[in-house]
């Protein structure tokens, strides 16, 4: 309230002290205006009357007959408006002729008869008389002898300053009428503005205190939005805080044992105790882009970013990855480093640049023409160059003199090292840092030993990863298949019963480690329906259905896309009753484009989801609806909530979290999962649907088992695979990836020389 009146008497101030100077502005200028008007009649009106006059006679008879004749012209002239009236003056100044009111003011104000003697030439004054203001213009009368008197006018000015005191009258109204339009819109304003929002906010932080949840007062605009947004990420995190503390006071009396982010953080602390983390991965956990706005954050939608950010949080680490955003470079400081998260720095992310060249040799040539398929064993074949081979080399050790600069001053470093684009890495770090902790973990299939035969430089990664102390896998069989590739290429002596490569006095531990993700924890459940809007996301897509189908994919040839549109294509032919009702809907992120297979099989895609449309589509109803961009999470998670169906058909995966992000959707504890049994996920999600991607016809009957399943199996498959994603959830993945690498015994050499440029 104390604000409110502060603001009105402020506003009541600027407003008056602005109409004031406005006011005696317009005042001045309409002065001088009428003024000027007045000097410009006088001086017209001079002349008519000076013709009229001619010169003056100073002797004779004649004199006496002008006189006359001066009486009658200056009577005539002096009824005109705001005239007063005229005089005539001969040169000594004696009054020769005179109009009846000029005679009364020249009686009355002496000053006028000294202004006429003293000016002799052309030209007007203006003059108090009494309680007027008189303008006196004096006029020379001309003759052939020359000058012969003097013609006076007098007007009457004191209108001028009526017309004063008017606008003075009316601008005060003004200002009354301004101060109570502008008060009125202000307070509206701020009460719509500013109390009212603080006020939804005051209220929804109350509730909350009180342990009741509800939707987050909906903010917008620059002037409360700020506010608003960092009052409610505070609360969220108090809201998470509480959670967190609630599930582990009630995890402790039952005896449970789930992992959590606080519980992450705090297990960190515990194994690195002085260390650091440093983490290296070819995509950054945050990357500005140049949007419609200016520069934009983006978050890309990973697991390893839930999963690890905690870790770095309780460290103070370092995330190294490759600057790829269009505004990356303009973010960071002259050590290529920035803090994150943008909204409260808590560790450093360093940004390593690649030319186009090297990004094209080492990332989508090496890697995702080479690497990728021959791991994947997925029916393409692997593409190896030496070029590419080259810049594969050449970006590893870009990253190794970017990890050593980062870990120049740290005693006791660890370093966790991501997936198949830096098999080189750990032996350049291992060889410079002998003393420092190497772990990677490869997220893709490890093949059979003939299968990864087939590339030229078998020996040389193979060699790169041993340098690494702990090498992690999604399965046991990757595990097994790695150690049957290592004896098959390398001299080194195999640990079995302890899974470990002994090679050139250096030891090595291969252990599988399945990744997760993250269940919620209630925190946002606000943002999310009490049940999902089925309908409401086939209207947006324009189809009229019943039951409704999902899959998320990468448009990637591993992911079995085409299977699965085979396979709902037989579904539909096995079961022509779910035609007109059931809509499969299949979110397609293009990846890869460059790569010609990559651009293929989004045609191929496209094709195939447009043929089995034309086949069978009825009105307003299609069997498939393919989505070809980019969603966020928090749109997939709603497709996930109402689907009826999720299908996950890869041909050959290491883990494939959208299984797992299906299941933790699912707090309603509904819909039916089918998935490919060569996913690392299949070994955990017993209760799913397993099926063989490859066989149409099974996958085509799993959809109508999923379909017709009876409610209460559907219930309970569905509580027990959402068990199993909470027990094994991201958090204990990486708890027991820095666990295993805390554990390992470092021996202490002299150091080496840092890698070569």
């Amino acid at each position: 309230m104390r604000v409110s009146v502060r603001l009105i008497l402020a506003l009541i101030a600027g407003v008056t002290l602005v109409t004031f100077l406005f006011a005696r502005s317009e005042v001045d200028s309409e002065k001088r205006g009428l003024r000027s008007d007045l000097e410009r009649r006088a001086e017209v009106l001079g002349d008519i009357v000076a013709e009229d006059v001619g010169p003056i006679e100073t002797a004779g008879p004649r004199e006496r007959l002008q006189q006359r004749r001066l009486q009658q012209i200056v009577e005539r002239f002096g009824n005109r408006e705001r005239l007063v009236g005229a005089a005539v003056y001969d040169l000594q100044g004696e009054l020769l002729a005179v109009s009846s009111k000029v005679a009364e003011e020249i009686a009355q104000e002496p000053a006028v008869t000294e202004q006429v003697k003293r000016q002799d030439r052309e030209g007007g004054s203006f003059l108090q008389a009494g309680n007027k203001t008189m303008h006196v213009f004096v006029m020379p009368l001309t003759g052939d002898a020359g000058v012969t008197g003097k013609l006076v006018i007098l007007h009457d000015a004191s209108y001028i300053q009526a017309q004063s005191v008017a606008i003075w009258r009316q601008a005060v109204w003004h200002v009354l009428l301004q101060v109570l339009i502008i008060t009125t819109i202000t307070m509206l304003i701020v009460r719509w503005s500013i109390v009212g929002p603080l006020a939804k906010t005051a209220q929804w932080l109350r509730e909350l205190r009180a342990g009741r949840r509800s939707p987050p007062p909906q903010t917008s605009g620059d002037l409360i939005g700020p506010l608003s947004h960092e009052v409610i990420s505070i609360a969220r995190s108090l809201v998470a805080a509480r959670a967190a503390a609630e599930e582990e006071a009630r995890l402790r009396e039952a005896g449970e044992s789930v992992w959590t982010a606080d519980r992450l953080r705090i297990h960190v602390l515990s194994k690195l105790q002085n260390g650091r983390l440093f983490v290296v991965s070819n995509r950054e956990p945050y990357e500005h882009v140049i949007g419609d706005k200016g520069i934009e954050v983006r978050v890309p939608a990973s697991g390893l970013v839930t999963a690890l950010e905690p870790v770095l949080v309780a460290c103070d680490g370092t995330w190294i990855a490759h600057g790829a955003g269009s505004a990356d470079t303009q973010t960071v400081d002259r050590h290529d480093r920035l803090r994150v998260p943008p909204e409260r720095p808590q560790y450093t992310l360093r940004r390593v640049w690649l030319s186009q060249e090297e990004e094209d040799g080492y990332y989508y040539g090496f890697s995702n023409e080479g690497l990728w398929p021959l791991c994947h064993i997925a029916h393409t074949r692997p593409i190896f160059r030496k070029g590419d081979w080259d810049r594969y080399q050449s970006a590893n050790a870009k990253f190794a003199r970017a990890v050593l600069e980062e870990m120049e001053r740290t005693e006791e470093p660890f370093v966790l090292v991501q997936d198949y684009h830096f098999a080189l890495l750990p032996r350049m770090i291992k060889e410079a840092r002998p003393e420092t902790r190497v772990g990677i973990f490869w997220h893709i299939p490890w093949p059979n030993p003939q299968a990864f035969g087939i590339c030229p430089w078998e020996k040389e990664l193979l060699d790169g990863l041993l340098g690494a102390d702990l090498i992690g896998f999604h399965t046991q069989s990757h595990c097994n298949y790695f150690l049957e590739t290592i004896d098959s290429c390398l001299e080194s002596r195999i640990d079995r019963e302890h899974f470990a490569v002994n090679r050139g006095g250096h030891r090595t531990l291969v252990k599988p480690f399945p990744i997760s993700v993250a269940l919620s924890d209630g925190s946002d459940d606000a943002h999310q329906p009490l049940l999902p809007d089925r309908a409401a996301l086939f209207r947006q897509l324009g189809v009229e259905a019943a039951f409704m189908g999902i899959g998320v994919d990468r448009i990637d040839y591993t992911k079995g896309i085409l299977e699965r549109f085979r396979g709902i294509e037989r579904f539909f032919e096995k079961n022509p009753g779910y035609r007109e009702k059931f809509t499969f809907i299949q979110i397609g992120a293009p990846s890869r484009t460059r790569i010609k297979s990559y651009s293929d099989l989004m045609a191929e895609t496209e094709w195939e989801a447009e043929r089995i449309n034309e086949r069978f589509r009825a009105g307003n109803w299609r069997p498939i609806v393919f989505l070809k961009r980019h969603h966020s999470h928090r749109e997939i998670e709603a497709y996930y909530r109402a689907a009826h169906v999720c299908l996950v058909t890869s041909l050959h995966d290491g883990m494939n979290l959208v299984a797992k992000e299906f299941v933790a959707s699912r707090d309603d504890d509904q819909g039916a999962l089918i998935l490919s049994g060569f996913t690392g996920a299949s070994r955990e999600l017993r209760d799913a649907i397993i099926v063989n991607p490859y066989d149409t016809e099974a996958l085509a009957d799993a959809i109508r088992t999923a379909l017709d399943m009876d409610p209460a199996e559907r219930n309970a498959r569905m509580q027990r695979m959402r068990r199993v994603v909470k027990e094994h959830n991201i958090y204990r993945w990486a708890a027991s990836l820095i666990a295993e690498l805390s554990e390992i015994r470092i021996d202490q050499p002299e150091k080496a020389a840092a890698v070569s440029s």
